[in-house]
């Protein structure tokens, strides 16, 4: 019988918070990357070397997905696949914040099996297995189930508060939060620190994998941003938002969005 994946993601994890945290992120060799699309790191590199290696060394017939990686269709013919962010949060993390993530997650034929998201200066670490609950620093957690949209705190950037994403342009007068990274957003709604979190732009995988499974494992539900179940390692790899919550909450949400908008 192969070795369970969620132990590898955890070692593979606490090794990427010893690298991360090896550099400063005000001063480390900092790098745009084309079309808008954020910032990279010597760090976000490293740390995507050591974990492609160790990784797909100790699961050599895995695909392989990274933010940081370049991507290739090998991936599409494998039964399993490594999504990876490196570091999630990258702005953060060169302003000398400790709110970044390292996310790693293993999805099998599109749904995510074992899922790692790491605050290496938080001391945080979320981890889940298919069937086996999710849990935060070995104690398990559960999302929070508020009753009315009201009087929930949902995070969420403000770009998703245009009327236009709402129904007939009546946007919830729910509380809005906001943290920077994705994946540790998702986390915070699992743990039940905040009742849900959506994004409705188009989504990356790496972002929001590990959130996926840890989410439904600790109960919350977790879709695109039009009530579909995620799915993973798609031929471009982006879904259509994200929208996680507890219930009845997610399904307030979910109901109250605009169909017809577009990101």
């Amino acid at each position: 019988m192969p070795a369970p994946d969620l132990p590898l993601l955890i070692e593979a994890a606490r090794e990427a918070g010893r690298i991360a945290t090896s550099f400063s992120g005000k001063t480390a060799k900092r790098w745009d990357k084309p079309d808008g699309a954020g910032p990279v790191t010597e760090a976000d590199l490293a740390v995507n070397d050591m974990l492609e290696q160790r990784l797909m060394a100790a699961r050599p017939d895995y695909g392989w997905l990274s933010e940081e990686s370049a991507d290739n269709a090998d991936r599409l013919g494998r039964d399993h696949v490594f999504i990876i962010d490196p570091i999630d949060g990258t702005r953060s993390f060169t302003e000398g914040s400790n709110t970044w993530a390292h996310a790693l997650a293993i999805a099998e034929h599109g749904v995510v099996t074992a899922a790692v998201i790491y605050l290496p200066l938080r001391d945080l670490m979320y981890v889940a297995a298919a069937g086996q609950g999710a849990f935060l620093n070995g104690t398990a957690i559960t999302p929070s189930h508020p009753d009315t949209i009201e009087v929930a705190d949902v995070l969420a950037a403000r770009p998703n508060m245009d009327p236009a994403h709402w129904k007939e342009g009546q946007v919830p007068t729910f509380s809005r939060s906001y943290r920077p990274s994705l994946a540790y957003r998702m986390a915070l709604v699992a743990q039940g620190r905040f009742d849900g979190m959506l994004t409705l732009r188009p989504s990356w995988e790496w972002d929001i994998a590990a959130g996926d499974l840890i989410n439904r494992e600790a109960g919350a539900a977790c879709s695109d941003r039009h009530g579909a179940p995620l799915r993973f390692n798609n031929p471009h790899p982006q879904v259509n938002g994200v929208v996680a919550a507890g219930q009845p909450l997610h399904g307030l949400i979910s109901n109250a969005l605009s169909a017809d908008s577009v990101w």
